[in-house]
């Protein structure tokens, strides 16, 4: 369990700051700027969330996605070594992919197919799930780097580009409900 009772360490004063096994980086290193881009996809599904306050089901999913992209950045911030006891660092697990295929193949199941690529927007909850979305890609880029220097957990990467996905389908699942996508129409203001 996590207790803080000091919100300020003076410890990255330097430009420094502690991985999960202890050892320091520059806040720059990749490792970090990679849990920061989850990090921050975390945020953008916090704001997404304030439109789904009514919508208990959504709300439901976003908080459970929040949570493992909690557990997903302490993955990150753990450098993966050899031969790793099971247990020894928080991981992302099969289970948390499987359950986010779950949830894309329910909500899927009741839209109707696409029929153009669709544009980011439609109602402010749709609209800001695509936010979180992008972020959630350039996190997936950000570990597909990290993994080309440093071992990096395989469920991590699975979990962020199925995280993508879900993301998308559930932006189309209320868009649905108010309206419908906005759909790109190839060529359209060339004249």
């Amino acid at each position: 369990m996590v207790k803080l009772t000091k919100i300020y360490t003076r410890g990255g004063d330097k430009g420094e700051t502690s991985l999960g096994d202890g050892s320091r980086v520059k806040k720059h290193d990749p490792r970090v700027a990679t849990y920061g881009t989850v990090d921050e996809a975390n945020a953008a599904l916090g704001v997404a969330r304030l439109h789904c306050v009514q919508q208990a089901d959504i709300d439901a999913m976003l908080s459970r996605i929040q949570n493992d992209l909690f557990d997903l950045g302490a993955d990150l911030c753990t450098p993966l070594v050899k031969d790793e006891a099971p247990g020894k660092a928080l991981r992302i697990v099969q289970a948390q992919v499987d359950r986010l295929e779950r949830e894309i193949d329910a909500m899927n199941a009741n839209l109707a197919p696409l029929t153009s690529f669709v544009l980011p927007g439609g109602a402010p909850a749709a609209a800001a799930l695509h936010v979180a979305r992008t972020i959630v890609r350039r996190a997936e880029r950000d570990i597909t780097a990290l993994a080309v220097h440093e071992a990096v957990n395989p469920m991590a990467l699975m979990y962020t580009n199925r995280l993508s996905d879900h993301l998308f389908v559930l932006s189309r699942r209320i868009n649905a409900r108010e309206g419908g996508d906005v759909l790109w129409v190839p060529g359209a203001n060339r004249g």
